[in-house]
């Protein structure tokens, strides 16, 4: 993991400090709510449905275990709502109503960032404080800058890569930190970077996605993708580089958002993305950005170019962590021992074939812990999981986690002698569920139960799916399968890139849903990134589960052998899963 500098530890601990001074004007008056609000934002505090919300930033996926305590302690002391507010929720007043509000815990975004949804802001400067002792924050998780970059839950460490990110998305994440430039820019501005072969990292759907990659010669350098992203209009990245050299990223990211800076629309939000810009405006886009980078390079100087000497400062941080009292067992006898462990304990076995990932080093695995399962809402850890998690990460994977895309937790360290005795305990937690990758490890935003801007929820649909799916028979007959739900249009839940997609919608006040079919975010499980297609009018939320069954009904009857269900809706067309869908309404009564 990167290690911070006292340069760092001292940014993050002066912000936090900042953030007090700010909170307490506010407080006293001295300044609006107008004033304060882009403030508290540029820290990650959000106000939403009933309470604030804090964004946490986990760049690129990495988190310690000390961190991990921090976030159980925020949890546990801090993510507890006022009673008369937490009353008025439960009772359902306002738009929409709520059965489903997780207190005391963290939430794990899409975005590898965490979130809590309860912390009143009259706490939130000590919450700062608790953060910025493990080097923790919320810069940049808000507001219209460029945000977290992310990357491969398996990055450093797959079987499949090419060049190791990481050292780059840490260059690139210092870089962007309070850029002076890049600090309001028309909207929000993400960044994904991967440097294996296959894209775990959805890059295309990002506003700009990098892949590492080697020319004939063996030079490193990025294939630079630009123009992705979600919300009402979904659009895959359009490559604007098919190589450009590793040190000169930083310049060309610069020419690539400050033509964006300059040329994108203010006057509308919902036409403010990059996306935007680049389906208008196409080819001339692309050539304002290569003169732009010309003029950085020849004229200025190209003064963001990465010296080696920094990229190997950088990349230093990420050299394998020496593991302590572990046996060096050769390869093959550790597969044999492993078969073995599996075939004597059968429910250990499915878990090693469904949650546990090949790694470069042969001793070692990669472990995914999965957060999904009845009672918990999708990528919610609560206090004493938190706290629980630290301690096996300490224990099994040399202190380090990583916060995955899917919204689990991933330890990039077991030695796969240890394999067993983890299984064993992280199942007395819960989190051993072997369903990664399975239709019940879905993708879901907070909703409604939270979120201001959505328009229906989202957990209450995510639990009738997950109790209705335990299975885990049913659930390896159905296959791999992505499930991703959106409270609303915003696609917080990454709904266009799910196999099957739900995106909540408001319909006369209530709430109802749409369903896709066939998205894909651009992995081995998907294919090329592309968006689902709905399959008919919107669903009431009593009809969303017996659609989805319907939908899966149809699927298992029309398969050919091993044969994953998107690819089944890509050959039979989507007719077949509309009928099927149709067929379950429930009829409105007079």
């Amino acid at each position: 993991m990167y290690q911070y500098t006292d340069f760092d530890r001292q940014f993050v601990r002066l912000r936090a400090d900042q953030f007090r001074d700010q909170l307490n004007r506010w407080q006293t008056g001295k300044l609006s709510e107008d004033d304060f609000r882009p403030l508290r934002l540029q820290n990650g505090w959000y106000v939403q449905r009933y309470a604030p919300m804090l964004r946490v930033a986990v760049p690129y996926g990495e988190i310690a275990s000390r961190q991990l305590r921090v976030l159980a302690t925020i949890a546990r002391d801090y993510d507890t709502p006022e009673a008369a507010v937490f009353q008025e929720a439960m009772t359902g007043q306002g738009k929409l109503g709520t059965t489903f509000l997780p207190k005391n815990c963290a939430h794990f975004t899409t975005r590898t960032n965490v979130q809590f949804n309860w912390i009143p802001l009259s706490k939130s400067a000590d919450v700062m404080d608790l953060l910025a002792s493990v080097d923790l924050h919320g810069i940049q998780t808000s507001g219209n800058c460029i945000r977290n970059t992310t990357t491969d839950a398996l990055a450093g460490i797959a079987v499949d890569e090419v060049v190791d990110p990481r050292p780059y998305a840490e260059i690139i994440r210092q870089w962007t930190t309070l850029h002076p430039e890049f600090a309001f820019l028309p909207r929000k501005f993400k960044i994904a970077i991967t440097g294996a072969t296959e894209d775990r990292a959805a890059s295309a759907w990002h506003d700009v996605g990098l892949q590492l990659v080697k020319n004939a010669a063996g030079e490193v350098g990025f294939k630079v993708s630009v123009g992705g992203g979600m919300g009402r209009t979904p659009v895959i990245s359009s490559v604007i580089r098919e190589f450009l050299p590793w040190n000169q990223i930083m310049n060309y990211i610069e020419a690539i958002v400050r033509v964006y800076n300059e040329q994108g629309r203010r006057d509308n939000k919902y036409k403010a993305r990059i996306k935007i810009l680049v389906k208008a405006e196409g080819q001339s886009y692309f050539d304002a950005v290569e003169e732009e980078f010309r003029q950085i390079v020849e004229i200025d100087g190209g003064p963001h170019t990465i010296p080696q000497a920094e990229l190997d400062r950088v990349a230093a941080c990420f050299v394998p962590p020496v593991l302590a009292d572990v046996p060096a067992i050769d390869p093959a006898t550790l597969t044999a021992q492993l078969q073995a462990q599996g075939a004597e304990h059968p429910a250990f076995g499915r878990w090693l074939a469904r949650n546990v990932h090949a790694h470069q080093n042969p001793q070692l695995r990669a472990v995914t812990l999965s957060f999904k399962r009845p009672g918990q809402a999708p990528g919610d850890a609560t206090a004493d999981q938190l706290d629980a998690l630290a301690a096996l990460v300490d224990k099994y994977s040399a202190g380090e986690a990583r916060v995955t895309h899917d919204q689990n937790v991933l330890l990039p360290w077991v030695h796969g002698s240890q394999l067993l005795a983890l299984w064993q305990e992280a199942k007395a937690l819960g989190l051993a569920s072997a369903n990664v990758q399975l239709l019940t490890d879905m993708i879901a935003c907070p909703g409604g139960d939270f979120c201001a801007l959505a328009n229906a929820r989202s957990l209450p649909l995510a639990q009738a799916i997950t109790e209705r799916y335990q299975d885990l028979d049913e659930l390896d007959d159905i296959g791999e399968i992505d499930l991703h739900i959106s409270g609303c249009i915003n696609s917080c839940g990454h709904h266009h890139s799910g196999h099957i997609g739900i995106l909540g919608v408001d319909k006369d006040g209530k709430e109802w849903y749409q369903i896709t079919l066939g998205g894909s975010d651009g992995s081995r499980l998907s294919g090329p990134a592309v968006a689902g297609k709905v399959i008919g009018p919107s669903f009431s939320a009593a009809e969303v589960p017996a659609v989805i069954e319907a939908v899966l009904t149809t699927y298992r009857d029309q398969r050919q052998p091993r044969e994953p269900f998107v690819d089944t809706v890509r050959r039979i067309g989507l007719d077949a899963f509309k009928q099927a869908a149709n067929a379950v309404r429930i009829p409105v009564a007079a």
